[in-house]
């Protein structure tokens, strides 16, 4: 299967290199996509080197063919994983924003590609009703959710928001 692996902007970003690193040993083809607040908490490189794919972080990237990467990457995508998912992508996603290839990477997608995310975030924010309104509109838009779990917060609150483990993202991937 053919994954596109979104990463936004949380410390929980580590956990897609274990991520990656399980969904090519199960022999699926993995492209990744960070935003740029990603890369605060984990390199392109080490995603390049796991999926031994190049890594699209901005738009500039693109440059390197006359074909847009992030239209490229909606076209041939069986799946659409994201994972963390921050509070802001989920924004962008349900208002239909493009500031960055992650988003416009959703925007393009074919209605029968199935998108699966995974959020994590702060309990606060992921309670927030604006945050709830977004999954709403998210869900109804077709994408399906792996619910982040509880436990200790990287912010140093305990609750819910952390992201969901690995070896359940995996599950989740196979149904």
């Amino acid at each position: 299967m053919k994954i596109v692996l979104g990463i936004s902007g949380s410390i929980a970003a580590y956990k897609a290199a274990d991520l990656a690193s399980q969904l090519i040993k199960q022999g699926h083809e993995v492209r990744a996509v960070m935003t740029k607040s990603a890369c605060e908490f984990i390199t392109p490189l080490t995603l390049q080197t796991l999926t031994r794919q190049p890594v699209l972080v901005s738009l500039e990237d693109e440059k390197n063919s006359w074909k847009p990467g992030h239209i490229e990457s909606a076209d041939t995508a069986d799946l659409f994983l994201v994972a963390p998912a921050s509070a802001n992508t989920l924004g962008n996603f349900a208002n239909g924003l493009a500031p960055d290839p992650l988003c416009s990477i959703y925007l393009a997608l074919p209605r029968e590609t199935r998108v699966l995310i995974a959020p994590a975030m702060n309990g606060k924010m992921w309670l927030h009703p604006a945050t709830q309104r977004n999954l709403q509109l998210l869900k109804a838009d077709g994408c399906e959710f792996i619910d982040p779990a509880s436990g200790d917060l990287a912010c140093g609150y305990q609750g819910v928001g952390r992201l969901a483990e690995v070896a359940d993202i995996l599950e989740a991937v196979a149904v």
